[in-house]
């Protein structure tokens, strides 16, 4: 690694008019990084390596490869100043380590803020799950990108300025399927105040209780959506599958053939019996079906069909989900049933043969 750095020393001095960015690294640099016994080597090795990345025309995937296999066993031990100097000198970088890029990317929003404004690197669908994961402060930089995906920028927008955010056509349904007296104690059921509602579940986590018989259609509903975002984002699929089972009432058998299909179409359906905004259920779809969503164009057909669904097919759908549940429960009933009669026809203890007598 250490001829890869002097290589690319000398490059950097050879092609100093090349670069739109001219990074200059010093003798001094190497020789302290050649010195295993230097304090602080770790440091400066971290940021020498990635400003002799920077100063690259047009690195290689072997030199994108050596830069990442470098600089993520140093991550844990550079210090926040060293990550925010990295971030913002790969930020303008259009071949930036993709593993790198979105390590930093998932550090607070001081440090990330350049990669989450400027770096081409993270795609639509680590945009979203960053938003998910980090909430508000990241969202609110992400919406400082240019040509952002205009799903993403709705969702931003509805995150910062949720007061402006106008109600659709399902937060009206759910306003309808109210209780028409509120809570004690709760202010009356504005627009305004069902839509701060919705963003104080999609941000916090759900501290309700569940047999509270007052909770709001719009609370339950964030409530359910905290369960499912929660579990889609910690990558085992399997957690995600128990919460999707408790939410929809079915067992664990469908919501594994829900989640393991060839795609999302099942998911899609039911996560709109949920009753869930387009947003909230794209962020849990490209989290569990990530292939889907590697270009926009595959975002919008989402939205698109997400939205052309109707409640009553995917309640419909949720149905025979159940039906086939309990029959299936009940065609274990039948045989343990028979078992029980025939054993009870049976002497409890069968006669010895030295008891038989013939008549």
């Amino acid at each position: 690694m250490f001829g890869w750095l002097r290589q690319v020393r000398a490059h950097i001095c050879r092609s100093a008019s090349c670069c739109v960015r001219r990074v200059i690294v010093s003798s001094s640099d190497f020789r302290q990084i050649a010195n295993r016994a230097e304090h602080g080597k770790a440091e400066r090795l971290f940021r020498a390596a990635v400003s002799a990345f920077c100063a690259l025309p047009r690195p290689s995937r072997r030199e994108i490869a050596q830069l990442e296999d470098l600089a993520l066993p140093l991550f844990d031990s550079v210090s926040a100043e060293s990550k925010r100097y990295v971030a913002a000198a790969l930020s303008e970088i259009p071949h930036a380590p993709p593993a790198l890029v979105r390590r930093l990317s998932n550090e607070p929003v001081g440090i990330a803020a350049p990669l989450l404004i400027r770096s081409d690197v993270l795609s639509d669908t680590d945009l979203i799950i960053l938003i998910g994961r980090h909430g508000l402060p990241h969202a609110r930089a992400i919406g400082r990108r240019r040509n952002l995906n205009p799903t993403i920028a709705n969702l931003v927008r509805a995150l910062d300025r949720p007061a402006q955010v106008p109600q659709d056509s399902h937060a009206i349904s759910a306003s309808e399927d109210r209780p028409p007296s509120p809570p004690v104690g709760l202010p009356a059921d504005t627009p305004a105040e069902s839509v701060r509602q919705k963003l104080r579940g999609m941000m916090l986590p759900a501290t309700a209780d569940a047999d509270d018989g007052r909770m709001s259609a719009t609370a339950i509903r964030n409530a359910r959506f905290s369960k499912l975002r929660a579990t889609a984002l910690t990558g085992h699929l399997n957690y995600f599958q128990v919460a999707l089972a408790e939410v929809l009432g079915i067992d664990l058998r469908h919501a594994k053939a829900i989640t393991e299909t060839a795609n999302y179409a099942d998911l899609s359906l039911a996560l709109r019996v949920v009753d869930l905004e387009v947003e909230q259920a794209f962020l849990i779809v490209a989290a569990i079906f990530p292939a889907f969503f590697g270009h926009a164009e595959g975002i919008r057909l989402f939205v698109d069909r997400y939205r052309l669904s109707h409640r009553e097919t995917a309640r419909e759908k949720l149905r025979g989900w159940k039906a086939e549940s309990v029959a299936e429960r009940l065609a274990r009933r039948p045989d343990a049933r028979h078992r029980s009669g025939s054993n009870a026809n049976e002497p409890a203890h069968p006669p010895s043969p030295g008891t038989l007598r013939a008549s």
